[in-house]
């Protein structure tokens, strides 16, 4: 990681758009070039984040998607910011829109539901354990693959999830009200049945 000094940090900063913050401060920035810098706070002096940051977590799982063939973010830098307290990952934003954007401006596409039960399935078959896996953080992107953001709290096995983890995710999915929603529409099963469709698929080869 890269220590940036908070006079860099400023000008790195310098014109930026302010995405999102809470009542510590920013949390993700769009920079004026149009890559995003999304920023972590330490929570303790002694935690796990002081040997494995947040932004190096994003870095490491950006990666691991990749190299699933997972559309996601492209790091292009990671930082250590003392005078601000903290740690920052810089980033190509994956282009698309999230699924939550779509379902509620209406522009909802026969089969949706159908793809996103395959998708899920993969990622369980790939090993990819996502807690933040809702519809805002799953885009589907122009050429109309699904991806990941927000991708911090991730992680990659190199085996498939096991039986509790998949169910412990698929209910990470369902916790939305709107989400859940939308899933299961008029009890609608469309989505149960591709995900075990897709699985079973995968569980023969």
């Amino acid at each position: 990681m890269q220590t940036l000094e908070h006079d860099a940090y400023l000008a790195l900063r310098a014109d930026a758009q302010v995405l999102e913050r809470d009542r510590h401060g920013d949390k993700v920035l769009v920079l004026g070039d149009g890559t995003y810098l999304k920023l972590f706070r330490r929570k303790r002096l002694i935690s796990s984040t002081a040997w494995y940051p947040y932004a190096k977590r994003f870095a490491d799982n950006a990666l691991a998607l990749a190299e699933r063939n997972i559309p996601c973010p492209v790091v292009i830098g990671l930082y250590r910011i003392p005078g601000a307290k903290r740690d920052a990952v810089r980033y190509k934003p994956l282009e698309g829109q999230t699924l939550r954007q779509l379902i509620r401006s209406g522009a909802d596409t026969p089969g949706l539901r159908e793809r996103l039960g395959r998708f899920v399935a993969r990622l369980h078959d790939a090993g990819i354990y996502f807690r933040s896996l809702h519809l805002g953080n799953i885009v589907l992107t122009p050429g109309g693959a699904f991806g990941l953001i927000d991708i911090a709290d991730l992680r990659a096995r190199t085996r498939p999830l096991p039986r509790n983890r998949r169910q412990r995710n698929l209910q990470h999915l369902c916790r939305d009200e709107q989400d859940r929603a939308w899933l299961c529409l008029d009890g609608d099963t469309t989505f149960d049945q591709a995900y075990r469709s897709q699985d079973e698929e995968m569980n023969r080869r």
